[in-house]
């Protein structure tokens, strides 16, 4: 009898620890900020389209997937009809990935700028508004890049332009992202403010909270509210302490024979060397959820910052959607 009590009282002690659980999860959640801004974009990637809710809180949805090619060409433009159903604004993004290929596609002058401005605005045609995403422009075509915005504004009848732009936390000299610069010439600045650390850097937050808050006071002394459109991440990256994949010369081949205390070599086709070893590898992984999220809406919101981006949908965690409406 009293071991049926005790097992009792031990269940019963289960039960109210996992509501008392339960309980401040659940409290813990309902006091996160509510954060309402007055335009929130956010980025759809050609072949997600399933990401895209239409309940959500979402003023512009940029579609993402046309790049430019090694040709100068526009590629890969999406279909406008698969986010036709959209009820807000919807913009048309082009990219273009290569330093070599940005300063290519940038030569004012060149028969290749004129077709892939043309292009451009043929594949925007249906669209509400353009953006412009090109990371990779080397400093010599500074003047080439703003030059081509310009062309698109003046050609774009009447488009929604607007540009992302790499974060900054002060004025750089000769920077080809110079915010002042570009300003006058598009109507949005997406500031892409993630990416703080990188698969190659050290390990990481994607946006720490106090980096975010030098690069949204930057922007808004820079760029201004209206027109400021701080991005946010919606991912998270892993970071190993080893590289496993890299070339050696002979002597370090020797060393991790040695180290690993390799014994037995094998020949491919009775003549290549080659041994298999394992080692233990430890992983360190910096993500987004709702309350990293909220939080750094709330300081955004606190700053002055009216507008704000998400790349991008189908990342991110569904319980983060309630702390943000559009006002």
């Amino acid at each position: 009898m009293r071991h049926v009590i005790l097992y009792s009282l031990i269940g019963a002690l289960l039960i109210f620890s996992t509501a008392c659980q339960t309980l401040t999860s659940r409290s813990s959640r309902t006091e996160l900020p509510v954060s309402s801004f007055n335009e929130v974009w956010a980025y759809l990637v050609t072949g997600r389209e399933s990401a895209l809710d239409l309940s959500l809180p979402i003023s512009d949805l940029v579609y993402f997937g046309a790049e430019v090619d090694l040709y100068g060409t526009l590629t890969g433009v999406p279909n406008f009809s698969n986010i036709a159903r959209f009820p807000g604004r919807k913009h048309f993004v082009v990219s273009c990935n290569g330093r070599a290929l940005s300063y290519f596609a940038l030569l004012e002058g060149r028969p290749e700028r004129e077709a892939l401005i043309r292009d451009i605005l043929e594949a925007a045609r249906p669209y509400d508004g353009l953006q412009i995403n090109f990371e990779y422009i080397p400093p010599r075509s500074a003047d080439a890049y703003l030059s081509f915005l310009i062309e698109l504004r003046q050609r774009s009848a009447g488009k929604m332009l607007t540009v992302a732009l790499a974060a900054r936390i002060r004025t750089l000299q000769n920077d080809v992202y110079d915010y002042r610069r570009i300003l006058p010439h598009v109507d949005r600045i997406l500031v892409m403010a993630y990416d703080e650390h990188w698969s190659t850097s050290a390990p990481g937050p994607i946006a720490s909270m106090d980096w975010c808050q030098r690069v949204a006071r930057y922007s808004l002394d820079t760029i201004g509210a209206e027109k400021l459109i701080m991005g946010l991440p919606f991912y998270g990256r892993r970071w190993g302490n080893v590289t496993p994949n890299m070339a050696f010369i002979h002597s370090g081949i020797e060393n991790i024979k040695r180290d690993q205390n390799i014994t037995e070599i094998q020949r491919v086709q009775g003549m290549i060397p080659t041994f298999r070893y394992q080692t233990p590898v430890s992983m360190t992984v910096f993500y987004e959820d709702e309350y990293s999220l909220a939080s750094r809406l709330d300081m955004y919101k606190r700053m002055g910052v009216g507008n704000v981006g998400f790349w991008r949908l189908g990342q991110e965690t569904p319980a983060f959607w309630p702390h943000i409406t559009l006002e």
